[in-house]
């Protein structure tokens, strides 16, 4: 009931949400509101700028106008000192995000793969070449010679 009233009435009423500019059509979007929001990218020479004119500051809440001014949140300059500390202005530059790259194998590396697939292939064949003769032996009752290898197990 109350919703009703509040759509044919033009005047908001106490404890519902006011709109400003009416509603939206159906399937038209508020032109204010972006689709998704965009990560900020500081170059290094901002962050080095913003830095040194943290550090400059001397007066009380002057670090605190900075940021505000700069649109800035105090995690960012905690990073950004630590970075330059570190690794000097080369630390401040951006890095790409998410894991590092796989490496490449190299053609030696390539090659060596498909040599160890290739024996490990002929050594399959081989085991069961073995096994089938020794089914053929215990069927026929022909008895195996036991050719016992110096040092091999």
């Amino acid at each position: 009931m109350i919703e009703q009233q509040a759509r044919t009435s033009s005047s908001p009423r106490e404890g519902l949400p006011e709109r400003s500019g009416g509603s939206p059509e159906r399937g038209e979007a508020n032109p204010e509101v972006f689709p998704q929001s965009k990560r900020r990218r500081f170059t290094a020479e901002y962050k080095e700028r913003i830095v040194r004119e943290a550090d400059a500051c001397r007066e009380s809440g002057g670090i605190g106008a900075l940021l505000r001014r700069e649109g800035l949140y105090s995690s960012h300059l905690d990073s950004w000192r630590k970075q330059l500390r570190l690794h000097g202005t080369r630390g401040l530059t951006a890095r790409k995000r998410g894991p590092a790259p796989k490496p490449k194998p190299s053609a030696r590396e390539v090659e060596l793969e498909r040599k160890n697939r290739k024996l490990e292939k002929d050594l399959a064949q081989a085991k069961a070449v073995s096994e089938f003769q020794k089914k053929v032996h215990d069927l026929l009752g022909i008895p195996l010679k036991n050719h016992e290898l110096e040092g091999d197990d």
